[in-house]
């Protein structure tokens, strides 16, 4: 099947860092996860529209899953797109968000013109990225409400974790793993355990999410940090709304940024299980996994409870990642140094080993 990106106008200004991985990604298969990018973040749209109650949200969300999935009638699939076109976004959406929603058609069109293979593992990652969504909607009050809920256990937040970022690692491990022919046989008798570290470095991006935005998501009413975990600290959720609160919070979220750095390092057995010949596929792997780091490593550096808290690594930055990623990409023991090397210099080398 001849290569198409759905909507490259739109990727480009809703996928921002994501893009320039996708652009280093092999032919046979940059079509299709870009196609699942889009339908993804159509969804998460929506999960994220605060102008639309949390039950409508949570209505149009198992609306769409069934679209996505082929349960839902041409009738039904045909309401829905009209009504999500329809969609007011919240103030902070940019205008290729309500592109998006308005073109998802297109986009659904593109899903069955997939090869089977791709079709199923498209629908398989969406079927469990809108389950952790919906998840996440019924968890918490809702951000208008005033109210603050977390979530009850370390394994509860591993498993969100999974949910919307560790099954994109399975996609993406899986398709790459049936396109491309030196992979796959590089894997075959091993493909659970490269499924395991592709998982585990989409958990770790997700980690860097939750550690980066933990001030806004409280303020929003959504503490993803274990209820469990925190109490042993003596501290309730609502005492997070105060940036005093970090003396008695530093041990758990350091711990958490510990599990963050392991969940890195075991993504990067799954970079060096790419055969070296597809060097770019490599380094569309390691520009996440390192931004992770420096991420993770200005985290620590701060009171993340502080006004003004989260952090994003400079633009001009992710692009010198980008270079260095492609001379290091090459050599399986200049990538472990490289790696290693952005860990120390992230102030995380005592958790990275």
């Amino acid at each position: 099947m001849k290569e198409r990106v759905p909507l490259p106008e739109v990727l480009a200004r809703v996928s921002r860092s994501f893009y320039l991985s996708l652009w280093l990604l092999p032919g046979e298969t940059r079509g299709a996860v870009a196609l699942a990018y889009l339908l993804a973040r159509a969804a998460d749209t929506i999960a994220d529209t605060r102008l639309v109650a949390r039950e409508r949200r949570l209505e149009l969300l198992t609306r769409l899953r069934a679209l996505f999935g082929g349960s839902a009638s041409a009738e039904e699939g045909a309401a829905l797109l009209d009504e999500l076109g329809r969609l007011e976004l919240s103030e902070d959406a940019i205008a290729e968000e309500q592109t998006l929603l308005q073109r998802l058609g297109p986009c659904l069109d593109g899903l069955e013109q997939l090869p089977p293979l791709e079709i199923a593992l498209v629908r398989r990652v969406l079927e469990t990225l809108t389950d952790g969504m919906l998840a996440d909607l019924r968890a918490f009050p809702g951000e208008d409400s005033g109210e603050l809920a977390a979530l009850q256990t370390r394994a509860e937040l591993l498993h969100y974790c999974y949910q919307v970022a560790g099954c994109v690692g399975e996609f993406w491990s899986l398709i790459h793993a049936a396109r491309l022919a030196p992979l796959g046989r590089r894997v075959r008798t091993t493909l659970p355990a490269f499924c395991a570290s592709g998982v585990a470095l989409g958990r770790a991006l997700q980690m860097t999410n939750v550690l980066r935005d933990l001030r806004r998501d409280l303020q929003h009413g959504r503490c993803y940090l274990p209820q469990d975990e925190l109490s042993q600290v003596g501290l309730a959720p609502e005492e997070l709304l105060d940036p005093r609160a970090w003396e008695r919070l530093q041990p758990l979220y350091r711990s958490l940024v510990a599990q963050g750095v392991r969940d890195a390092r075991a993504g990067l057995e799954h970079v060096l299980a790419v055969p070296s010949r597809y060097r770019l596929l490599r380094v569309a792997e390691l520009l996440p996994l390192v931004l992770a780091l420096r991420t993770l490593g200005l985290a620590c550096r701060e009171n993340p409870l502080a006004e003004g808290s989260r952090r994003k690594v400079p633009r001009r930055q992710v692009h010198r990642l980008l270079v260095a990623g492609v001379e290091a990409a090459g050599d399986g023991p200049a990538l472990r140094r490289w790696c290693r090397g952005e860990a120390q210099a992230a102030g995380l080398g005592a958790y990275w080993g």
